[in-house]
């Protein structure tokens, strides 16, 4: 049974680990949120969180969006390749979008998954040659 926590060490948190996975530049997008990712050399995955003043003014909102988007990796966590992940907001949203918002996280996750996966697939091409 994996543990549900999250972990100190699967949390972005210095300013070189979120310029490292910004000048990487790979970004899937949704309405609501960009996904920054880049795989990383860890056995599991790790979060940074961007939720701008542009995006919500008040505190009591960017902070909201940011524990929904904490819980929904928590739980999705065990699911998501090793990579550095940075979860931007693009669009404010509150209590009455979080299905839509689950749902939107969830896609990122898959496409995720897929690309990594297909990443390390011809990374190894290229070692065969």
């Amino acid at each position: 049974m994996p543990s549900y926590r999250l972990l100190k060490e699967a949390k972005l948190i210095k300013t070189d680990e979120f310029s490292s996975v910004f000048n990487f530049r790979k970004r899937i997008a949704t309405e609501y949120l960009a996904l920054h990712y880049q795989a990383n050399q860890l056995q599991r995955p790790r979060l940074g969180l961007v939720v701008g003043k542009k995006t919500a003014k008040l505190a009591v909102s960017r902070n909201y969006m940011r524990r929904v988007l904490r819980e929904l990796f928590r739980l999705q966590q065990h699911e998501i390749s090793a990579s550095d992940i940075i979860l931007r907001v693009q669009k404010k949203f509150d209590k009455r979008d979080f299905q839509l918002i689950k749902l939107e996280f969830n896609a990122l996750v898959v496409k995720l998954n897929q690309r990594l996966a297909r990443a390390e697939i011809n990374h190894n091409k290229g070692h065969e040659a």
